[in-house]
Order: C-alpha cells, then sequence, then structure tokens
C-alpha cells in the first residue's frame, strides 16, 4: 500500500517535508521487502536522521542537524532491521542535555531540572506517547 495512505497519525501533524521523507522511504522499502512492519520501521529509521518527535508531530532537528537518532539508528544491520534493540522512540537521545531540557520544558516534563541526559530521554519519550495518545483520542 502507497505510503501516503498508511502515513501515521504523527505525520499528519509534521511538516510536509517529514511526511515526504517518510512516504518516500516507506514506497522504496515496499518495492524492497513488501508491505509490512518492516517499510514502517524503515521509514521511521530515515525520518530520524532529520526530524525528532516532540509530543505529538515531528520537528526537524535544531539547527538541521542530521544522523542517527539513537543507538540502534546507528548501529544498522540486522540488528536495526528486526527491531531486536531498544530505541528512543523518536527523541534525538544524541542531541545535547541542552536541547533535550529545552524539550522538556516545552512539554512541561515535571521533575526535569534534576534529571541525566538518559532520564531525560525517557521522560521525553513519555511525554511525547503521552502528547500522541491525547492527540488521537482528541482527533
Amino acid at each position: 500500500m502507497p505510503g501516503d495512505e498508511e502515513l501515521p497519525s504523527t505525520l499528519h501533524r509534521s511538516p510536509k517535508k517529514a511526511q515526504e521523507t517518510w512516504i518516500k522511504t516507506h514506497d522504496a522499502a515496499v518495492e524492497e521487502y513488501g508491505d509490512g512492519e518492516r517499510a514502517h520501521r524503515t521509514a521511521f529509521a530515515s525520518l530520524k536522521h532529520s526530524f525528532e518527535k516532540v509530543g505529538d508531530h515531528w520537528e526537524e532537528k535544531a539547527g538541521g542537524a542530521k544522523g542517527p537518532s539513537d543507538s540502534q539508528a546507528a548501529q544498522g544491520g540486522a540488528d536495526a532491521r528486526s527491531g531486536s534493540r531498544e530505541t528512543a522512540g523518536g527523541v534525538d537521545a544524541n542531541a545535547s542535555k541542552a536541547h533535550l531540557m529545552e524539550l522538556a520544558r516545552r512539554l512541561d516534563v515535571p521533575g526535569r531540572s534534576t534529571m541525566t541526559k538518559p532520564e531525560l530521554v525517557k521522560a521525553l519519550q513519555r511525554a511525547n506517547d503521552r502528547e500522541t495518545a491525547k492527540a488521537r483520542q482528541d482527533g
């Protein structure tokens, strides 16, 4: 099925460039691997190189930074395709602590001032999940 018909709800609320990145990669992955989970994972992996999840949508990485957003994306290979390593769920775990702190402020993450960088990543994942669930319920 074409990517524009399978576009996840978080991407419907995201910039056109993010939507186009996901759709183009998804469609190429469907041609290569067939329709299904692997095509979706491939599309999200591509998206995460230029975008990060913020609340219920995706935003371009700060300063136009590009690259893998977490250790799974950085490793690539068979493990990345099988999803056997933990991901940061769209949070750019490779961003600076200051950037993560700014996102935590925007999402009103409680206790952020005393969190370590890994704790901020996990807290942002939870905040993003909450915002996405709320948007889906309201939408």
